[in-house]
């Protein structure tokens, strides 16, 4: 899975780094392997509206807070909650601890749209998953969105403020 996400950025002509590591599942794991002389840690939570007709993965900076109810008011959807692990398999091909928005790649439906938080367009590169969670992907935030764009996927931009 991951080589497919190595494809595209490299048919975009995007510069990346790789960095492996062990299996991590939460941003606190992630966070332990003191990756930040790359770039600016993400999470990404993959959300579903109450009546399970539209799904996002959110990309924010790993330490900020998702404010469920003030996104569902930036994106006017109806009730916001986590989506299930079956629904990540099911659409993305992910499992828990690797839900990235490259995972977009696999949703030939395009049911999934990406939501950036606009805070990570400040650093000059961010890490992300490669649909595995045994590696980091470093690139620059544009060119993530670019990559994004390209496989189909409808992205947005928010502003979720400061926490």
């Amino acid at each position: 899975m991951r080589q497919g996400v190595f494809d595209i950025l490299d048919k975009l002509n995007i510069e990346y780094e790789v960095t492996e590591h062990k299996a991590v599942y939460t941003v606190d794991e992630a966070d332990s392997l003191d990756l930040s002389a790359h770039g600016k840690g993400t999470k990404n939570l993959f959300l579903r509206d109450d009546k399970k007709r539209n799904y996002f993965i959110l990309v924010l900076c790993n330490d900020k807070r998702a404010d469920l109810k003030a996104i569902r008011a930036i994106l006017d959807s109806r009730p916001l909650t986590f989506a299930s692990e079956e629904a990540l398999h099911e659409m993305l091909k992910l499992y828990k601890g690797a839900v990235t928005p490259f995972g977009v790649i696999n949703d030939a439906e395009h049911k999934v749209q990406v939501i950036f938080d606009n805070d990570i367009f400040g650093y000059d590169r961010v890490g992300e998953h490669p649909n595995d969670n045994t590696a980091t992907l470093w690139l620059n935030p544009y060119d993530l969105k670019k990559a994004i764009e390209y496989s189909g996927s409808e992205t947005k931009v928010i502003d979720l403020g400061s926490n």
